[in-house]
């Protein structure tokens, strides 16, 4: 295979830039500005294994997607990047190629439930075990580190609590025992947060939500910079096939170019939110690492250029309130999911989070999850306070 998915020549340019133009080549036959879809299966060969650029079969490989996974590396700073059909199908790729029966992994007490659903219901009946500890504790990590230990696994943020995990620190145990350090990005984004630039293997993202933005595309992503582990990944989502498809990569690819400019307005938004929220009779918790009084305020202070979107908060009357609070919402959409550009607000324990009920991961039952969009501030605040009575 070609190194058609490393870097372009657009590295050392800025964020904002790269994100425009980083796998955008104009279309050499048109002069078309946007990267056409290929909406193609198979390509004609030049004689046997003359291929065109590369290109033979579109599981293998796709111009349209070539050029998002050219974008993902260079937004996070990594020599390869990967496109596939969803976050969970990344995660899937990554662990089958990274994993061995009889391996063991350190997964952080506060996840995406899909996530710990993967490790808890079908990694662990391919022989591969877990514990769970948690992440912001470096002396955490390290105890539940073992000599059959592979990987280390963050979410930070993490979901829904938005904990904040010191990405360096665990990369320093990380090294220091011999093992991979993934880091799921999917909330802060790379406008806001690299990973691999302070220490970290692997990162993560679902592409459905802030990456695509717009609530109408699924799909996931692995970045990394070691050329040798991007070859096994390459190879690893080849052989099992849940890449992501033209039409998919390309309204990602259309999303991040306002990646910047959404990420901005999504963080200015929250904090307004959570400092509302941290002063209403019925909030007795509000979970937003921008909030001085957040226990990784000046860890995510340090690592992330601002606090994003997400904001979780607890409210007076448990379970029945938090419900009530997110049925009485009008302009936040109840639905799962985040990331878009419309707001939208959940009760993690009922949806996204169901499936970690009864395990280490389970979350309180009066929690409201905000997914904060970038419409006006003023009229979100007023729906919150009307939600709240």
């Amino acid at each position: 295979m070609s190194d058609r998915h490393t870097t372009d020549s657009h590295s050392g340019q800025s964020f904002e830039t790269l994100a425009i133009h980083s796998g955008n080549t104009a279309d050499p036959l048109t002069g078309a500005v946007v990267p056409p879809i290929y909406q193609v299966s198979t390509y004609k060969q030049d004689g046997v294994g003359g291929l065109r650029g590369g290109y033979e079969y579109s599981r293998s490989a796709n111009p349209t997607r070539t050029a998002l996974e050219e974008n993902l590396a260079a937004l996070e700073g990594g020599r390869r990047g990967l496109a596939f059909a969803s976050g969970l199908a990344a995660e899937d790729c990554l662990l089958r190629t990274l994993l061995s029966p009889g391996d063991h992994v350190v997964i952080p007490n506060d996840a995406y439930g899909g996530t710990f659903r993967l490790f808890a219901k079908v990694v662990s009946r391919w022989g591969v075990d877990f514990s769970v500890a948690d992440t912001s504790d470096v002396a955490s990590v390290r105890a539940a580190l073992t000599d059959r230990t592979k990987v280390i696994w963050v979410e930070t943020p993490s979901n829904p609590l938005l904990g904040i995990t010191d990405i360096a620190a665990l990369a320093s145990v990380a090294r220091g025992a011999g093992v991979k350090l993934v880091v799921d990005n999917t909330f802060a984004s790379p406008y806001l947060q690299q990973p691999l630039a302070l220490g970290a293997d692997v990162v993560v993202h679902s592409t459905t939500k802030y990456m695509g933005g717009h609530s109408d595309v699924v799909g996931g992503a692995l970045i990394v910079d070691d050329p040798e582990l991007g070859e096994e990944l390459a190879y690893h989502q080849n052989a099992m096939g849940a890449v992501a498809g033209p039409f998919d990569a390309w309204l990602v690819l259309r999303g991040i170019k306002t990646l910047a400019v959404r990420m901005d307005r999504h963080s200015e938004n929250a904090t307004r939110i959570a400092e509302m929220l941290s002063g209403h009779a019925r909030v007795t918790r509000v979970l937003y690492p921008g909030l001085p009084e957040h226990p990784g305020h000046e860890i995510a202070a340090k690592q992330m250029k601002a606090f994003g979107g997400m904001v979780s908060f607890q409210v007076e009357g448990g379970e029945e309130a938090a419900v009530e609070v997110c049925n009485r919402a009008k302009l936040f959409t109840l639905g799962e999911s985040l990331g878009g550009v419309e707001s939208l607000i959940e009760h993690p324990g009922r949806m996204t989070h169901a499936s970690v009920a009864g395990s280490a991961l389970e979350v309180p039952v009066d929690l409201v999850r905000l997914s904060v969009g970038i419409e006006n501030a003023d009229d979100l605040l007023a729906d919150l306070r009307q939600a709240l009575g």
